[in-house]
């Protein structure tokens, strides 16, 4: 592990209005995990380890201007690579009005949009940290999962190097660290701990590859799989460790009780009907599905 980057980069990045800080702010409120992130008001930063090299990044809202600002304390030589996932982090490149067009008409979702334009789809930085969330996350609360992955970055995760007060001071633990670690004690039944380190055995023996190239239903397979691993999981990891435009968790909890569906809620087999009108925006369906059940005071998505 090397760290090699004794001074900071300035970035802007551009993006199509609307976009929302706050949206963003939300979402990492629910699920900042302590020394690996650090959120203020009006920025968010994090640790990364690409390949050898390890460092930060925060990112905040320019005043008066479709930009963010991104400052970057990592080697010369991953400036491109990194910026590239923090526009997909941050959901920079799509195009709220192509969106809007597809989903404005439909009567459910219709509504949603003209009281929150401009939604976007919160990516993770890195796909294993986010599917090891999900698993953590089965049958759980967002905030019991966040204490767990918590534990298991205290437990397991390295110290980064240089890291100052006030910045993010640890690194998420690599696949073989959770793999070969003792788990006992980590606050999950003994078949999620199977599963955890049978997927983080996967990715560190190189079976498993976490990738979209060959499209999101792939990755959704090979990750089924896995024992343990069912099509929740795979689906959310594909929209919220990929940004997949078109995933599609039907069996969410809060897709399913989102106040749009009424006091009963909606089964996950109508839900997948409806949203093959959505399609390819069914991830930015249930961005939407998601907020109406934050601002009815619940969490989830």
């Amino acid at each position: 592990m090397t760290n090699t980057a004794p001074h900071s980069r300035l970035i802007r990045l551009p993006y199509h209005a609307p976009w929302d800080w706050q949206q963003f702010h939300d979402h990492f409120a629910l699920r900042s995990l302590a020394g690996v992130e650090c959120l203020s008001p009006r920025r968010y930063a994090r640790s990364v380890r690409l390949g050898a090299a390890c460092g930060w990044f925060s990112v905040a809202p320019l005043e008066g201007s479709a930009e963010l600002e991104l400052e970057l304390h990592l080697p010369v030589a991953h400036v491109e690579a990194l910026t590239a996932r923090v526009r997909k982090m941050f959901d920079l490149d799509s195009n709220p009005a192509v969106i809007a067009d597809h989903l404005g008409d439909d009567a459910v979702l219709g509504p949603l949009l003209q009281q929150a334009p401009g939604l976007r789809l919160p990516t993770a930085f890195d796909p294993f940290e986010q599917a090891v969330r999900a698993i953590v996350g089965q049958q759980v609360t967002v905030k019991a999962a966040v204490t767990i992955v918590g534990r298991l970055v205290q437990r397991l995760g390295e110290a980064l190097p240089g890291a100052v007060d006030g910045q993010p001071t640890r690194l998420f633990p690599t696949p073989a660290a959770l793999a070969d670690a003792d788990l006992a004690g980590i606050g999950m039944p003994g078949k999620r701990v199977e599963t955890l380190q049978r997927f983080a055995a996967a990715c560190a023996s190189g079976a498993l590859a976490l990738h979209v190239d060959d499209g999101a239903d792939d990755l959704v397979k090979r990750l089924c799989a896995l024992p343990g691993i069912g099509p929740w999981t795979a689906e959310y990891v594909a929209l919220r460790a990929f940004g997949d435009p078109d995933a599609f968790p039907a069996a969410d909890l809060g897709l399913l009780k989102s106040p749009v569906w009424g006091s009963d809620g909606i089964t996950a087999r109508e839900l997948q009907r409806r949203a093959e009108a959505w399609r390819p925006w069914r991830a930015y369906a249930a961005v939407y599905l998601w907020h109406a059940y934050s601002q009815a005071g619940r969490t989830g998505g």
